[in-house]
């Protein structure tokens, strides 16, 4: 098949005070996935504010964009989407309101498994690699995260 397409999506990358990341894992199509929280972006949104739409529908978060990670710079092939290729936009971001998101403490702890399932958890950076993640374009990024943070 023909990739015809772009999927451009966005994602926030938050570390805490007490030098946790946080990470979204999530039940789609069969699959298990961990990634970083967002999503993909709406016809006619700008990365910014689909951002921001995305954290405060999966985390009932307003969150503050602090400023631009990184940009997917390779070619990477959608897992769900055949003829579409995935261009990944990273923010580094700050909650805004007081967090009262319940995190979980392990993987894929849902309160229901079933599609569209999510949870959300914070990891010590220290521990965090790429294995960590499920798709590519974020395994990348962790590798970043690792370079220039920590």
């Amino acid at each position: 098949m023909t990739i015809t397409k772009f999927n451009i999506r966005v994602y926030g990358i938050w570390i805490d005070d007490k030098d946790q990341i946080l990470l979204s894992d999530e039940y789609f199509r069969d699959t298990y996935i961990t990634k970083f929280p967002g999503g993909g972006l709406e016809f006619g949104e700008g990365t910014v504010e689909g951002l921001k739409r995305e954290w405060l529908e999966e985390l009932g978060l307003e969150i503050e964009v602090l400023d631009h990670f990184y940009t997917t710079d390779f070619f990477q092939k959608s897992a769900f989407h055949k003829d579409a290729q995935i261009v990944s936009i990273y923010y580094r971001v700050s909650p805004i309101d007081v967090v009262t998101t319940e995190f979980k403490k392990k993987p894929f702890d849902f309160d229901l498994l079933c599609e569209g399932a999510e949870a959300f958890r914070k990891v010590p950076i220290s521990g965090l690699t790429a294995a960590d993640m499920t798709f590519p374009i974020d395994k990348q990024v962790v590798q970043l995260i690792k370079e220039k943070c920590y």
